[in-house]
């Protein structure tokens, strides 16, 4: 399985990696530059994560890592209202790309710990995920630092990657 974490820099896709891989969190992460890929094995399902930069000049390559993925995994900083709107227009433009038709998403609102983190409805609403009808589209809200709804996550992957409408 392949997937692509995209979504805003310091939005948490390399915390999202360090979860998955080492159910651990680590405080001083540094921005990720271009990409880093990593493989992890979870029972009996092999993940390729590719975590692609999120800072502005390296969206343009956002939709090459997405291509060949068995989902797309779009992480949000549930916690900045401030760069929400950024995030969703950067959504809504990626999955106009016809490369990506049908692969689904999963739109993960990350640091949920954090007092000012918005609810699932309201992150729903602000990303105008209902707005996406031409994939399978999920919401998931979790904290990389307190490992919250990560073996969710990974379950709707093993789930769900593989079917593309």
């Amino acid at each position: 399985m392949e997937l692509s974490l995209i979504g805003l820099q310091n939005a948490g896709k390399s915390s999202l990696v360090n979860a998955i891989a080492t159910d651990g969190y680590n405080e001083d992460m540094i921005p990720t530059v271009g990409f880093n890929m990593r493989k992890v094995t979870k029972g009996s399902v092999t993940m390729k994560l590719w975590d692609i930069g999120g800072q502005p000049r390296f969206r343009s390559i956002w939709e090459r890592y997405c291509r060949a993925a068995s989902a797309i995994v779009y992480v949000v900083d549930a916690a900045d209202n401030d760069n929400l709107s950024v995030s969703r227009i950067e959504l809504h433009d990626l999955l106009t790309k016809p490369s990506l038709k049908g692969i689904p998403v999963l739109v993960l609102g990350n640091k949920i710990d954090k007092p000012e983190a918005l609810s699932k409805e309201d992150l729903t609403e602000q990303m105008e995920l209902k707005s996406i009808t031409n994939r399978k589209v999920c919401c998931y809200m979790i904290s990389c630092k307190n490992s919250t709804n990560i073996d969710t996550v990974i379950e709707w992957l093993v789930k769900n990657s593989k079917s593309r409408i």
